[in-house]
């Protein structure tokens, strides 16, 4: 399985749920759409951990991704809608923390469950039911609470003025003074209102022709008219005075999540590609050799057996790890119960051999010559585990890492946002995040390369934060889900571009990303200083 493939079918998932839902949830409110989307993503999520072909498994994973890429327009602007202006930048940043929270939860369970082969059944060989489905299980489960708790929550009340429903707005709004003033001591306050918006008048026609058509037709036309509505929406944020924003806002998002994903991508490979680098200065070459009659019952390791001859062995019982068979010949040989991680048979004869219940097929033998042998009950799924793999271990480890290191950085920003201001938190982290990229020049060892990856993690972070709060507050009311929805459409946009591009120059070079997500955060920093800063605004 390809992981960057993979990834990026996510993230085209979410780039085009982003928009949808976004979209979506300034026409039939923000808690609806938000109860729908996350049930699509914990539906979907749970699927694909069950699911058994490679193409279902992406298929599933993509509409997981689907659903869950409405959650970030839609909550902010949802819980946007519920703030006073004093702290709203404050609670947005916490807000944000939890995304760092479900990183951490995330990682911390990939590290505690995928390394336990032992949690795993099959039936047949059909059917596998490995411990990294259970991860995606488990990673599921926040959302089937959020889907819960959502059920209790009421509609944004600012939603309901816009749409002229003034009596529920008055409700919530009511509820939620009521609980304030209880919290405070004082139950005895009357909930009061001043001035209340002039309710929308709804368009009979649209209401007259839904009503008269037949079941399929009144579905199909709603369909049309939801998807022509968000369109409309989107439209509307290409006019003046918010189109000159949308453009920034797109530009900033874009250049902040190239590097981001990008780079996030690009590290854990990086290290992957030192360790393999040690681990291939360490091999041991045998030339020449001649062994008869001997059976071997032990793991053999990073080594290269070249011009050699096997008469008469066998191999029980055994492990090879990184052992490459060049040039040699195996006659007569019996091979039971093997299983091999990056081992090849290279230009190799095979001679009346027979080879039962090992994991040793043709995808291991490259130009060589396999005569008159057998090759019974082979072993079939992944055999690989921790053991056999550290490094891959490391990559769960090293992401829990750089996942705890934003935790700093967003009570910083949670703390200074509305003291500072959102303007100079974001471009000064963007700016600062694209300098931290040179350092990665001297990132020589895997240490070093985890603590670049902290450090640029823990930059980056005020950025993502500012940027989160900037966008709700910058559109109206009518549009926000739509506007903030494209801008996550093109944060996901270049995440996927990222995901391809970094991982494509992994062991080539380190001067195109370093060079490449340096200049695009430090452009993408200096572009969202030029935002109007929202600090004192009240919600349009």
């Amino acid at each position: 399985m390809d992981p960057h493939r993979a990834g990026s079918i996510v993230y085209l998932g979410m780039m085009v749920g982003a928009f949808f839902w976004g979209g979506l949830s300034d026409k039939v409110g923000r808690r609806q759409c938000l109860l729908v989307c996350m049930s699509v993503n914990g539906f979907f999520a749970f699927l694909s951990s069950f699911v058994q072909g490679y193409s279902t498994f992406l298929f599933c994973r993509m509409l997981s991704g689907f659903g869950i890429g409405g959650a970030v327009p839609i909550v902010f602007s949802y819980f946007a809608e519920f703030l006073a202006r004093e702290k709203r930048g404050e609670h947005l940043s916490w807000l944000c923390m939890f995304w760092m929270i479900g990183g951490i939860y995330a990682s911390a369970m990939a590290w505690a469950i995928i390394p336990h082969y032992g949690w795993s059944f099959s039936m047949g060989s059909a059917y596998q039911f490995h411990s990294w489905r259970v991860f995606v299980v488990v990673c599921a489960l926040p959302c089937v609470c959020a889907v819960v708790a959502l059920t209790f929550m009421p509609e944004s009340p600012r939603y309901y003025l816009e749409m002229g429903k003034h009596d529920e707005a008055w409700m919530v709004l009511k509820q939620i003074h009521d609980t304030n003033m209880r919290a405070r001591g004082e139950p005895e306050k009357v909930f009061t209102v001043n001035r209340i918006k002039i309710p929308k008048q709804l368009d009979e026609l649209v209401e007259m022709q839904s009503e008269s058509a037949n079941p399929a037709a009144k579905v199909l036309f709603r369909i049309r008219s939801e998807l022509r509505g968000i369109w409309l929406t989107f439209l509307k944020c290409w006019d003046y005075p918010v189109k000159d924003n949308t453009v920034k806002l797109a530009i900033v998002w874009f250049s902040l999540s190239f590097g981001y994903y990008g780079l996030s991508v690009w590290f854990p490979d990086v290290i992957k590609h030192l360790q393999a680098d040690e681990y291939a200065s360490r091999v041991k070459n045998h030339r020449n050799e001649r062994i008869e009659d001997f059976t071997f019952n032990f793991t053999l390791e990073n080594q290269v057996h070249a011009n050699g001859l096997f008469i008469n062995d066998r191999f029980v019982n055994m492990k090879f790890k990184s052992v490459t068979f060049k040039d040699s010949t195996f006659q007569n040989c019996y091979f039971e119960d093997v299983t091999s991680l990056g081992s090849f048979f290279k230009n190799c004869t095979i001679v009346d051999t027979f080879f039962y219940n090992t994991d040793i097929d043709d995808s291991k033998f490259i130009g060589s010559s396999v005569i008159n042998s057998t090759f019974a009950h082979n072993k079939t799924g992944c055999q690989i585990t921790f053991d056999d793999d550290y490094s891959a271990y490391w990559v769960y480890f090293i992401n829990f890492l750089g996942t705890l290191a934003v935790l700093p950085g967003n009570i910083v920003s949670a703390l200074l946002m509305d003291k500072v201001g959102r303007l100079s938190m974001l471009g000064g982290s963007m700016v600062l995040s694209g300098i931290s990229c040179f350092f990665l020049w001297f990132g020589t060892s895997e240490s070093m390369m985890i603590a670049m990856l902290c450090l640029y993690n823990g930059l980056s972070i005020s950025a993502w934060n500012s940027l989160d709060v900037v966008t709700a507050e910058l559109y109206p009311t009518d549009r926000r889900g739509t506007g903030f929805g494209f801008c996550n459409a093109m944060c996901k946009l270049a995440a996927v571009l990222g995901n391809l591009i970094f991982g494509s120059l992994v062991g080539i070079t380190k001067a195109i990303p370093i060079l490449l997500a340096s200049s695009v955060l430090v452009c993408g920093g200096l572009v969202g200083l030029r935002l109007p800063d929202t600090r004192a605004n009240v919600l349009m």
